[in-house]
């Protein structure tokens, strides 16, 4: 009786492993690297998270700051007390590219007069601030 594995397929060809032809290059496993993804090595492949070609959107443009009309409304007398606004006559003067800030947003709600100067404005956030009776001025 032999003692181990090797010794016992000894001088039986295959040892063990089938046909002659079995474990013989990267075709016993399916191929070599990342072949199969698509096919017979599909589900392994989606299991890990890996995918064939190009994935999700490339684009080159740069990323707007914005703000709401409401949180600039709110944050209007500590801009004031920080010297980032100035009161003219009785309206709150904020300029938002002092603030870093590119764009103004309609969400929220205007209580102060405030005259805003931005690079720009969407429709909504324009009327709010005039409809307290502030300005919206674009740069």
């Amino acid at each position: 009786m032999p003692v181990n594995k090797r010794s016992k397929y000894r001088g039986s060809r295959t040892c063990g492993g089938g046909t002659h032809k079995n474990r013989r290059g990267g075709g016993s496993r399916g191929g070599r690297g990342h072949s199969g993804g698509c096919k017979h090595h599909f589900v392994r492949y989606f299991m890990q998270g890996e995918t064939y070609g190009k994935n999700g959107f490339f684009h080159n443009q740069q990323i707007a700051i914005i703000m709401d009309v409401g949180t600039l409304d709110m944050m209007s007398d500590s801009l004031l007390q920080q010297g980032m606004a100035a009161q003219e006559g009785d309206a709150i003067a904020i300029d938002m590219s002092r603030l870093g800030v590119d764009k103004v947003l309609g969400g929220g709600k205007v209580l102060h007069k405030l005259h805003v100067s931005a690079r720009v404005f969407s429709e909504q956030a324009k009327e709010k601030i005039e409809g307290a009776g502030g300005q919206a001025v674009t740069i």
